[in-house]
């Protein structure tokens, strides 16, 4: 009866143990998930910044051609 009962104790520390581990992974998976969603909108935010600045570069650059043009 006491290896029966060694058996159990032994299983419910493993339970215990993965129970914990399974804790522990889940919060770094919703960190590292969180994390990742940060700098995708960083990312996302600085391309749109650059776009918006690209076209205010074309649209520069199509003014002066066409003052040049107009000038000539």
């Amino acid at each position: 009866m006491a290896s029966n009962a060694d058996s159990s104790a032994s299983q419910t520390g493993a339970d215990d143990v993965r129970g914990e581990l399974t804790a522990q992974l889940e919060d770094l998976l919703n960190t590292l998930s969180n994390k990742f969603a940060g700098v995708s909108s960083e990312i996302f935010a600085k391309m749109d910044e650059m776009s918006r600045r690209l076209d205010n570069l074309e649209t520069q650059l199509a003014t002066t051609q066409e003052r040049s043009k107009g000038s000539s």
